[in-house]
This record gives C-alpha cells, sequence and structure tokens, in this order.
C-alpha cells in the first residue's frame, strides 16, 4: 500500500508543477524493505473505511516530509538541503489539506500532534520518540485516540524518557481493540466495523 500512495503523493508534486515536481525520483517510488507503512496501518482503521487509499496517502505525504527533514527520501531527489525542508514542510501542509478536505478533523489534530511531537523530537536528537510518535499517529489517525494516547503526548511533550514506549503501548491498544472488536463481530456474525 506504501508504493501506490507514494505514487499519488507524486502525481500531486508532478501536477502543481516546479521544483518539486522537477525533483521527483524518475523511477517512481523507492520504497525500502525496512518501510514503517505507516499509511497501510492507518488505512487499516475504521476512520478510513470510507476512503482507505485516501488516509494511507495523507499518513505517506507527511511521513515523506518527516523523511525529507531528515535529508531521506523515497519519492524526490534530497541532495538540496534547503530545497528538502521546503519539500517536507510542503508535504506535512499537503496531508493536512487531503485530511481537512475528507473532512476528519479529529485525525487532523492527530496529524498536527505527530508533526509537533517529531519536531520535539528532532530538538532533543530523540530519533526513538519520532518514531514512536509516528506509529501511534498513523494507528490514531485511523483508529481514531484514546486517554492513554493523550497521557503518552503529554508525557512526550514534558521530556518523560518513557514517552516512546508509552506512545507505543497506547498504538498496540488502538489497534488490538480495534482487531479484537472485529474478531467478536465476525464470530458472532455481525458486520465488523
Amino acid at each position: 500500500m506504501t508504493a501506490p500512495a507514494l505514487e499519488r503523493v507524486a502525481s500531486a508534486l508532478r501536477d502543481e508543477g516546479g521544483l518539486l515536481a522537477a525533483a521527483l525520483l524518475p523511477g517512481g517510488a523507492d520504497v525500502p524493505a525496512d518501510d514503517p507503512a505507516l499509511g497501510a496501518r492507518a488505512a487499516a482503521g475504521p476512520r478510513a473505511a470510507a476512503d482507505p487509499d485516501a488516509y494511507a496517502a495523507v499518513v505517506e505525504a507527511a511521513y515523506e516530509g518527516h523523511l525529507l527533514h531528515l535529508g531521506r527520501s523515497r519519492i524526490l531527489d534530497p541532495a538540496d538541503a534547503d530545497l528538502a525542508i521546503l519539500a517536507g514542510d510542503r508535504l506535512y501542509a499537503l496531508g493536512l489539506a487531503w485530511l481537512a478536505d475528507l473532512g476528519d478533523v479529529d485525525a487532523v489534530r492527530e496529524l498536527a500532534d505527530v508533526i509537533g511531537l517529531r519536531a520535539l523530537a528532532a530538538t532533543a536528537g530523540n530519533a526513538d520518540l519520532a518514531a514512536a510518535a509516528w506509529d501511534a499517529g498513523a494507528t490514531a489517525i485511523g483508529f481514531g485516540g484514546s486517554p492513554a494516547l493523550e497521557a503518552a503526548k503529554r508525557a512526550a511533550r514534558a521530556g518523560n524518557s518513557g514517552a516512546p514506549d508509552a506512545l507505543r503501548d497506547a498504538a498496540r491498544q488502538l489497534g488490538g481493540e480495534m482487531a479484537r472488536t472485529r474478531c467478536v463481530s465476525t464470530a458472532s456474525g455481525q458486520p465488523s466495523p
């Protein structure tokens, strides 16, 4: 699901033209084997049920923005560091705009939180916090939030060293609860959410 989502992002950049369109990799998306497939995670949730491909593209656009801020990319040549930062900002904005177009204000808030936590992690030089924020954020975009997730985000903002684990635990709970609900609903003959 990552490559098609990234092609949707690349297509949007191509349609806009300009520097970012010119910087697109000629062979299409270069998805590494260890890619976290965050878009697929969001697309699996009940919030995304009406348009899972759109939710996958939203998350992959924003995650691509994160990668560009780190000097890496799956769809663009990040050789120019200044352009990579600007492209990252553009892709964050694109993901937020696409979510707003879907009318999912709660998911917009979750994505904005991920972007904020990612910036906090970058300032602290904490790659583990950034990865955990993306894990939890992608899950929350698709599955919805929880009190445990909100507590984990507060812990991250406060600089709590256990915040990455709390974010991952909250993500597992969100995804696990939905999986259990689907299994129970399917076993009882009721339609899955």
